[in-house]
């Protein structure tokens, strides 16, 4: 048994130890379920566990494998055979999923071990992880702020290393986003690089499943394990996958990264534009040329993917009504009221107000209006990056406007939570690939809380985009820096 934190190692040392026999697989999952009992309690990062399940195939993992005795955390949209996907809904609180997400398999046969299910806003729809039916999960580094969301559930389990790495899903940037307020790696690959199949259907032309992890070595090697062509996904991409991991440690010279001036704006807080001052410095030392661009449809973005999010939600939902799975009313008179009334009861209030919206504008008489118009100026985001692209590798901007907010602080400002994605939205409506890693500190009411930086790259450069993100990485010790909670300092 060795005396190293376990939770605490990055996926590619407890890889290390566990191929030089130092440390059984079956030990790292007894080490991390003793973190998780130390440490959820106070952040409420898991909806659901199977502990006992993990033990039985740490037993029997090979550890040569890619990924072979890593445990790794489930964002609760994800199906994990025998385990519940509740999607921390009420309509769905007593699912159990009957089959494995193509993710899932695809972890499986590196040998990773998923062994629990982490909280989300219900249905993927939120900012903030307060929209769960289930759990409310809070900020590792400042137990009265939001971990960020959709995601947080994830995001927050690595931050306090109750996970040594764990996937989520991104519509508008729901892994990018939580991993900037909480201090981790969070990576969109470009949409239809990884496979959807068993991913519970938010927004199915935006959604995209990604890994969060402490460092991003460790991103490269969970993409390299879940990315690639899925016949049972009819939008998966079939194009060859280069081996992420291979690429990292390449240097920036003559890289050219773009700053969009529309993401300069007022609203940024002062201490999140100093920090991304500071690594457009910090980039230029090692090598990379910093060039301004324009992404002038950008206003648009939170409009158009409100409009294109919440109607295709509006569709997807519609499958929930009662009759094949999941929660049921009791005693209905007829078949609408059954409908109603289900709906009405499992649905919470942030999900109902997405559907009515998206219901609205897909409707007769609004839908050129709204929907048709929505995608045209999509197709002129799209273009927007495009043509950046044809300048500059890669895009920089900050992840947030602003760190971790309070928990209650915009539960009753539908906008100001929406506004929250600004800087992440518009790569999901134009399909590319786009990652945050940490880059500095912000001071607020004493706390110091993660500040995260995004890097943007086009369709299908997940490799340059993560050979930046490293090379930034390794000349700073951000990634290095661990919350309160916990207790030891994290290993590189």
């Amino acid at each position: 048994m060795t005396d190293k934190d376990l939770p605490a190692l990055s996926i590619a040392d407890l890889q290390s130890l566990l191929r030089r026999r130092e440390v059984s697989a079956r030990e790292v999952i007894d080490a991390l379920r003793a973190r998780i009992e130390a440490v959820d309690q106070d952040i409420g990062a898991y909806l659901s566990l199977d502990m006992e399940a993990a033990a039985q195939e740490a037993e029997k993992s090979n550890v040569d494998l890619p990924l072979g005795g890593v445990p790794l955390a489930i964002k609760d949209i994800i199906n994990v055979m025998g385990q519940p996907c509740t999607c921390a809904s009420k309509i769905l609180q007593s699912y159990r999923a009957t089959y494995d997400a193509t993710v899932i398999r695809r972890l499986r046969a590196a040998g990773a071990i998923p062994f629990g299910k982490t909280n989300l806003d219900e249905f993927a729809m939120g900012s903030s992880t307060e929209n769960s039916s289930m759990k409310l999960t809070r900020n590792p580094w400042d137990l009265s702020r939001v971990p960020g969301g959709s995601s947080g559930g994830s995001a927050a389990a690595v931050a306090a290393d109750a996970a040594i790495g764990a996937l989520g899903s991104d519509t508008g940037g729901s892994i990018r986003q939580p991993a900037a307020l909480s201090g981790v790696v969070g990576f969109k690959p470009t949409y239809g690089r990884v496979s959807r199949f068993g991913l519970v259907a938010f927004a199915s032309s935006l959604d995209q499943i990604g890994p969060l992890t402490k460092t991003v070595n460790d991103t490269a090697l969970i993409m390299n394990a879940i990315a690639g062509h899925d016949p049972q996904d009819s939008s998966s991409l079939n194009e060859p996958v280069p081996d992420y991991a291979a690429r990292l440690g390449e240097d920036l010279r003559g890289v050219r990264l773009g700053l969009p001036k529309e993401y300069l704006i007022e609203g940024i807080d002062p201490q999140v534009k100093t920090a991304i001052d500071a690594t457009m410095k910090q980039m230029n030392s090692l090598g990379a040329e910093i060039v301004e661009v324009s992404l002038p449809t950008t206003e648009y973005a939170i409009a158009v993917y409100y409009i294109v999010a919440t109607a295709e939600a509006s569709t997807n939902l519609a499958r929930f009504d009662g009759v094949r799975y999941g929660y049921r009313t009791e005693n209905p008179k007829d078949i609408l009221d059954l409908y109603g009334r289900t709906r009405g009861e499992g649905f919470g209030q942030e999900v109902k107000r997405r559907i009515i919206l998206g219901t609205y504008v897909l409707s007769s008489g609004y839908y050129d209006a709204y929907y048709l118009r929505a995608q045209k100026v999509r197709e002129l985001i799209r273009q927007d990056f495009a043509r950046a692209f044809e300048k500059v590798d890669a895009l920089v901007s900050p992840t947030s406007p602003v760190p971790a907010f309070k928990l209650g602080e915009r539960v009753g400002d539908p906008l100001q939570m929406y506004l929250a994605d600004i800087f992440t939205i518009a790569a999901n409506l134009a399909g590319i690939c786009g990652i945050s890693v940490p880059c500095g500190f912000a001071d607020m009411d004493g706390q110091r809380l993660p500040i995260g930086l995004q890097l943007l790259g086009k369709p299908l450069d997940e490799a340059r985009i993560l050979r930046i993100a490293y090379a930034y990485e390794q000349s700073t010790d951000w990634h290095k820096t661990r919350p309160p909670i916990a207790s030891v300092p994290r290993k590189a």
